[in-house]
């Protein structure tokens, strides 16, 4: 049985993902935006795939992290974004438009607007007409990716809010957007096809930073970003998992449990070609997992 392996489709994975077959990977590549990733991982549907964090801490009992691998910002992020006509703190009452594609921002705005900025009646909801028009018409509205790239380039009506920059603002801490997830029984049934994959991945990543402008000239055209503009967005990411990163993490589980959107704090556990590729530690020895 082969490897499958969940693409998300926005340009901040590019790193990971433009060389992986020329690195050697073989497996199948499913590619899709986060939601609908997310949704494969929980069914079974793909074995390991960069998700939305939320999704490992809602489902974390089923699921293992491949270590030193994220989707991450120290400060702005450029596409995780909340364009309104008005500031953070007139949103009271009223209502922001989601996407839909990101568990993971959506519950980050959610935690910035009650936990740090104060609101306690903010509604959220998922149109049935695309986000843009709502921002079009001067409504409130969450874009994350490709898409809040493109729209932040010809927003002029009101203010765009980088959630990335505000979490690092609140905290102090890199906010973790994605985690590389891997189902348990994947970790059992093909512990020597993850372990490869850990490795083509990061030397993929490697080789796309040794030449970003190649890079941007490969990538697929995208006529609203420039060559410089995806290289400089690729290095305003960051793309490991150390033990700030995992504070971060942690924070942010702990303020979803504490604002009721999660059940449980879940526990941090990684992929380990030992034991099956089962490993469980406590939250102060992760980090001797990751370096």
């Amino acid at each position: 049985m082969t490897l499958s392996v969940g693409h998300i489709t926005y340009a901040n994975c590019a790193p990971f993902f433009h060389f992986l077959r020329a690195i050697g990977f073989s497996g199948s590549i499913v590619p899709g935006v986060p939601a609908h990733l997310n949704a494969l991982l929980a069914s079974g549907e793909v074995d390991v795939s960069p998700s939305s964090s939320f999704e490992y801490a809602r489902n974390w009992p089923e699921y293992l992290l491949l270590p030193g691998l994220s989707i991450s910002s120290r400060g702005p992020v450029r596409s995780v974004l909340l364009f309104s006509s008005h500031p953070l703190t007139a949103l009271e009452g009223g209502q922001i438009a989601l996407t839909g594609e990101s568990a993971s921002s959506v519950h980050l705005l959610k935690i910035l607007l009650h936990e740090f900025v104060g609101l306690e009646q903010v509604s959220y909801a998922v149109p049935e007409v695309p986000v843009e028009d709502i921002i079009s018409q001067g409504g409130s509205a969450l874009l994350i990716g490709d898409r809040a790239l493109k729209m932040a380039k010809s927003y002029s009506a009101g203010v765009i809010y980088d959630l990335g920059e505000l979490w690092y603002r609140y905290t102090g801490l890199p906010f973790v957007f994605a985690l590389w997830i891997l189902c348990r029984s994947a970790a059992r049934e093909k512990a020597a096809q993850v372990h490869d994959l850990l490795s083509q991945l990061e030397r993929s990543q490697q080789r796309a930073f040794a030449d970003l402008v190649g890079l941007a000239q490969s990538v697929p055209e995208r006529s609203w970003m420039t060559e410089a503009g995806l290289v400089d967005y690729w290095q305003t990411m960051s793309y490991g998992l150390d033990e700030e990163h995992i504070r971060g993490l942690e924070l942010f589980f702990q303020l979803c449990h504490k604002q009721k959107l999660l059940p449980e704090i879940p526990e941090l556990n990684f992929f380990s070609k030992a034991a099956e590729g089962q490993l469980q530690r406590p939250t102060s020895l992760l980090a001797d997992q990751i370096r």
